[in-house]
């Protein structure tokens, strides 16, 4: 994206978060936004409640501004800094309830940062990803409030897996079709990147303006 576009989508998020006066509470970004417009939203838009990233707004100041969503209670984001992100949510947003988070990969210290900020996550949308299997076994023994997880078209564990299909037994709606385990490398050198592999799936096809508002009108009754 050039300087000029990055320049557009900036003002376009700053000219329709100023028409919601501070009261947005949705917020859909397009699949790329400068991290000036992340950081706009983040000082102008104190009540929001559902937040979607994009598949490639992964830049490392989103963490920072969890401490201005204090109401949020979802979040759809692409491939972020997990780690990172998680325990700032678990901190600030006290009524968070929903991740989708496709397309990441979730080894044991993802899960890990998981389990220790996000308990009582009910929502966890984390399809076409990789896991590790004890990564798995840790979400669905910590997570124990979930009511929908979707870990479809994984790799790293099959879809008929007992052990998991039995800790998974407790949430009412449970998606694993088309998870199966990785092949085994061949080369040391694959070892190493097989990680990336799994996140390397993000949808490209997402240059659009798609910004979608929810707030209550503050000129309603006047």
């Amino acid at each position: 994206m050039t300087y000029q576009e990055n320049l557009s989508v900036f003002a376009f998020v700053k000219f329709i978060v100023n028409r919601s006066c501070g009261n947005a509470t949705t917020i859909k970004l397009p699949g790329y936004c400068p991290e000036e417009a992340s950081e706009y939203i983040a000082n102008e838009c104190p009540k929001l409640k559902i937040l979607d990233l994009g598949s490639d707004n992964s830049n490392a100041i989103i963490p920072k501004f969890m401490i201005k969503w204090k109401n949020l209670e979802m979040l759809t984001l692409g491939k972020l800094y997990l780690k990172e992100i998680l325990p700032q949510i678990g901190l600030h947003c006290n009524n968070f309830i929903c991740l989708s988070a496709p397309y990441n990969y979730f080894g044991k210290d993802e899960a890990s940062a998981l389990v220790a900020s996000l308990p009582r996550i009910k929502y966890l949308d984390l399809q076409e990803g990789g896991f590790e299997k004890e990564a798995l076994e840790m979400i669905l023994q910590g997570c124990k409030q979930l009511v929908h997880l979707d870990i479809r078209n994984c790799l790293g564990f099959c879809d008929d897996d007992v052990e998991i299909l039995e800790l998974a037994s407790h949430i009412p709606t449970f998606m694993c079709e088309g998870s199966t385990v990785m092949p085994e490398p061949s080369s040391l050198q694959e070892r190493r990147l097989y990680p990336e592999l799994f996140c390397d799936k993000i949808n490209h096809d997402d240059y659009v303006y798609d910004l979608n508002f929810d707030f209550d009108d503050p000129f309603e009754g006047l």
